[in-house]
């Protein structure tokens, strides 16, 4: 079996979809019976270390191809790469159509799609359609994905399926302390930028006032870059809570992780999740999640590692934070999760979902 996985990144930016498919890799190497090939193509990277492919391909990697941000380089050299393949997984449904499009000059070949959330939530173009009512198979990160891509393209039962995202197995038996550092502090992870002002920082400070009069030393870490950044540092003066708000920028992944171990709370109320990975990252350091009853995230936090509030309602965030800071958190649900999102759970969801036959 030949297999290829078109990424628009896998190491160029850190964000979610890279995280992810970089899992997918690892897994379609894993996977890889004797004789099988896998390989990819990337659209926005340029260069990668050895070092970073061997551990996700462990000697299975038949080739690969980055582009450089080049659009017709990536669609060049993913139709030669497919002409070569029996299976096609892309990553985003940016990339469906080059898949499609080679799956005509190649007919027997199969092709799927890993839907993450909010670029499959819409209507789609005549083209996307298309593609969509060719793959083989959709996998959808979480249930409520699969319902919202199902309304705006209806497919024959079967052809979409749910295959959950992972923890890196490097995360899965992560280091924690057993006790967050003082004063306690509650940590947000996401892009700054204005295009992604559904992700509620604002709402988080706009939360604190309440909890500093109850909790004066607590403390709102936000780790991320982007254009929204002086915004909200604005809204955390007009708040009067600029002195309890730390802004961190970029943090690379062993300062990540040593903040969530410290943090007592993470909290990220977004109303567009498709999934969550970060909310399984901070679980696997026992610390609980807050997120909006939205999106994929239900499917994420149960009443054991967390609490859910609805999206925008900022009474309701600092009543949350409150309760969590004071609550008793045991380590055994978020085990639990850890074992349920695991990488080898993983590896077996999608094995099963790339062998099942699928209803035409």
């Amino acid at each position: 079996m030949n297999d290829l996985l078109l990424a628009p990144e896998l190491f160029a930016h850190e964000g979610g979809i890279a995280r992810i498919l970089r899992l997918y890799l690892r897994a379609l190497c894993a996977n890889a019976a004797s004789g099988d090939k896998v390989r990819f193509v990337s659209l926005n990277d340029a260069s990668m270390e050895p070092a970073r492919l061997e551990a996700l391909g462990a000697g299975v990697l038949a080739g690969w191809r980055l582009c450089g941000a080049s659009r017709i380089r990536f669609v060049l050299q993913s139709t030669l790469l497919g002409l070569r393949s029996d299976r096609i997984i892309c990553g985003h449904v940016a990339q469906l159509p080059v898949a499609w499009l080679v799956s005509r000059i190649r007919p027997g070949l199969k092709y799927y799609l890993v839907a993450h959330g909010i670029e499959v939530w819409r209507p789609f173009s005549r083209i996307e359609g298309w593609s969509l009512r060719g793959a083989t198979g959709i996998f959808c990160v979480s249930d409520y994905t699969r319902r919202r891509l199902l309304e705006h393209c209806p497919l024959p039962e079967g052809r979409v399926s749910v295959v959950y995202n992972a923890l890196d197995p490097d995360l899965e038996a992560a280091e924690r302390s057993e006790t967050p550092a003082d004063p306690p502090a509650i940590l947000a992870v996401s892009r700054l930028s204005r295009a992604d002002d559904y992700k509620g920082l604002d709402h988080l400070i706009e939360a604190m006032p309440a909890v500093i009069r109850t909790v004066p030393s607590a403390r709102l870490r936000i780790i991320g870059t982007g254009d929204a950044a002086d915004g909200l540092r604005a809204l955390a003066q007009a708040e009067g809570v600029a002195g309890n708000v730390d802004f961190l920028g970029y943090v690379n992944d062993r300062d990540l992780g040593l903040e969530l171990s410290r943090c007592r709370l993470f909290a990220l109320p977004s109303q567009k999740e498709g999934f969550g990975l970060v909310y399984l990252e901070a679980m696997a350091r026992g610390r609980p999640c807050l997120g909006a009853r939205a999106g994929g995230v239900p499917e994420v936090i149960t009443e054991d590692t967390g609490v859910l509030v609805d999206y925008g309602d900022v009474p309701a965030i600092s009543a949350a934070i409150l309760s969590s800071l004071a609550r008793k958190w045991p380590p055994g649900p978020f085990e639990e999760r850890v074992r349920t999102f695991s990488f080898g759970r993983f590896k077996e969801r999608l094995a099963d979902a790339l062998r099942e036959p699928v209803a035409v």
